[in-house]
């Protein structure tokens, strides 16, 4: 029936996680518009739940990933290539490096580079500490640095690796089922693999649609600053309507013209951000801050990464780390992909030094500039960040760069570039979730594209309408669980895989637990996934 529906359609994809995908998609949309409040209630006792019984899971599966991270790199597998043995980089350090802090960050960073600070500089999460003190700001950047550091890189960085071995050296299709090939063999081409790349499309789409969400609020804020635009339910469905155009527009003209010219403006015009703010601003007490930042970060990492609040009753973790790692997780199949897109021929060391540590660099910098900053104008009393925050994170960076000379055409630079970011995020997310939902010898249609686009855009309006920011909360750090397993599955997976190609196996001969010396069929026979299709 769905092969029928398909070929009526005129479309090119897998059936069985397209039609799946987008039929979960619109039946959320259908009941979130009528039943708003409904929706948003549910998905706030199923957030409730997750959060008192399994905040502790998310905690300890990402700290464990990224232990088990830096094991593979210091072990005898980090040797081993994202390809053939004699496979090199397709790209230069430096080229590596600046797509690599370009890829799925731009966006949060916006949001929360001002915010979060601020936030814990006034109402600090740990007991005995003092809003406004120095061991406030020093816990304010340092908390930050955890939630945007090592962790959120690890959640991108296990499937980017694991999708690059399986790809690269195994000749696997590009999809997160791929990686599950030595647990589940030829059935990834079979419904329980269709299962796994259903939970990757829905987690990017929520992902992205979320990130939609929170950006046009933010942009929503900046054009009332501007422009006086009226802040309502109905303006944020329109500038969605907007963005999504945009992206939609960009997807068509595909990755070259659309996606890579726009990525491009956006980083210059970010950097040119951070530099009049570092100019302007306390450039002195930023670099100062930046060095102590870092010792902090460092030294409070190894028993913050394993703080669950056990001794606390409070709701504080579940809105900021629980939170953060249910939206990178549902990022992580879209920045996986990317990641192993740009990685094939280095060394699993090289790949989790640089995908780890470079962006976390990045990182650093943006909160030292702007975060620091936003400590200092709040400590100094210019601009009562502190309340504008508390009341609607949205708008902290456009109070925010009111302490500075040309606030207006700061403001309207940072609205710039957060039409942009958020224009590619979706953009590439299309991608990704078309590439997700077909066959490698299928080509990409425009209209399947445009499809997901504008689905990441009717589910960023659902959600604002059933709740705003307490509802893209909600709905993402429940829907995140899903996956949240699948990655934990996923280095499994690898370790099993990597461990027979060290005794020089092919991953082809590792099936459920068994090595078998001759196997004739090859994992990327398109035949395979036809016959199952038919």
């Amino acid at each position: 029936m769905l092969e029928r529906l398909q070929r009526r359609l005129g479309l090119q994809t897998i059936p069985g996680i397209f039609f799946t995908s987008a039929g979960i998609a619109i039946l959320f949309v259908a009941l979130a518009i009528p039943f708003d409040e409904q929706v948003a209630g549910a998905f706030g006792v199923l957030t409730g739940w997750v959060a008192r019984n399994l905040g502790w899971f998310y905690i300890l599966s990402v700290s464990s990933l990224l232990i088990f991270l830096f094991g593979l790199a210091v072990s005898r597998y980090g040797s081993i290539r994202l390809g053939s043995d004699d496979s090199r980089p397709d790209y230069s350090n430096l080229t590596w490096f600046t797509m690599l802090f370009a890829a799925g960050i731009g966006t949060i960073l916006m949001f929360w580079g001002v915010a979060e600070p601020v936030s814990h500089f006034a109402s600090p999460p740990f007991d005995g500490v003092k809003a406004g003190t120095e061991q406030a700001a020093s816990d304010a950047m340092t908390i930050s640095l955890y939630h945007f550091g090592l962790h959120t890189w690890t959640i991108f960085a296990m499937p980017g690796l694991a999708i690059g071995y399986f790809a690269y050296r195994h000749d696997l299709p590009m999809r997160i089922s791929s990686l599950f090939y030595p647990i589940l063999g030829e059935r990834i081409y079979g419904p329980l693999g269709w299962t796994v790349d259903v939970i990757a499309v829905l987690g990017t789409l929520f992902g992205v649609a979320t990130s939609l969400g929170l950006g046009t609020l933010q942009l929503n804020s900046g054009l009332n600053y501007l422009f006086g635009v009226p802040t309502s339910g109905l303006v944020q469905v329109l500038l969605i309507a907007v963005i999504a155009s945009i992206a939609a527009t960009s997807v068509a003209l595909g990755l070259d013209k659309g996606v890579r010219r726009l990525s491009q403006l956006n980083i210059v015009l970010a950097l040119l951000l951070i530099l009049f703010v570092a100019a302007v601003g306390p450039t002195v007490f930023i670099a100062e801050g930046m060095v102590q930042s870092i010792g902090d970060y460092l030294d409070a990492l190894p028993w913050l990464a394993f703080w669950t609040e056990t001794f606390k009753e409070t709701d504080w973790q579940r809105q900021w780390t629980l939170f953060y790692w249910a939206w990178t997780i549902s990022w992580a199949p879209y920045v996986g992909i990317f990641i192993a897109r740009i990685s094939r021929g280095r060394t699993i060391r090289e790949f989790v030094a640089g995908v780890l540590f470079a962006p976390t660099a990045f990182t650093l910098v943006w909160f030292g500039v702007f975060g620091l900053s936003a400590i200092d104008v709040e400590s100094g009393g210019l601009v009562d960040l502190a309340t504008q925050v508390e009341n609607d994170p949205s708008v902290a960076i456009f109070a925010f760069l009111e302490a500075f000379p040309l606030a207006e055409v700061a403001s309207a630079l940072s609205v710039v570039i957060i039409v942009i970011f958020f224009t590619t995020s979706s953009d590439s997310a299309s991608l990704v979730i078309d590439m997700l939902t077909r066959r490698e010898d299928q080509p990409s249609l425009v209209r399947q594209r445009i499809f997901w686009a504008a689905a990441q855009g009717v589910v960023a309006a659902s959600l604002l309408l059933a709740g705003g920011l307490d509802a893209l909360q909600n709905v993402i750090t429940s829907l995140g669980l899903p996956f949240c397993l699948l990655l934990l599955f996923m280095a499994v997976s690898l370790f099993r895989a990597l461990r027979a190609d060290y005794r020089g196996y092919d991953v082809t001969e590792l099936v459920q637990g068994r090595v078998f010396p001759e196997v004739e069929a090859t994992p990327t026979q398109v035949k395979q996934e036809s016959d199952y299709v038919s």
